[in-house]
């Protein structure tokens, strides 16, 4: 099961880093900066159905039924930790 979990997370992040340097070459081709970027690369990313960037995490968010700030902070270091691993 860990196994499978780990490929999964694998071929979303792959996904992810795909739609994300795409997303980014598109605002660069648009010139978009600040808030206007970063509102275009939120959109672009979700139209492209890129993964969340740690799927294991936001299952465990889920779980946790956390929401707004807190989920957000949770996000953060579940990631950092991840990462680090």
């Amino acid at each position: 099961m860990k196994k499978l979990i780990a490929l999964l997370l694998v071929a979303f992040s792959a996904n992810a880093v795909y739609a994300a340097d795409d997303c980014a070459a598109r605002a660069a081709e648009k010139k978009l900066a600040g808030a206007a970027k970063n509102s275009f690369m939120k959109k672009c990313q979700a139209d492209s159905g890129a993964a969340p960037e740690n799927a294991e995490c936001a299952m465990k968010a889920k779980e946790k039924k956390l929401a707004g700030a807190a989920k957000n902070s949770f996000m953060k270091k579940c990631s950092a930790d991840a990462a680090a691993k």
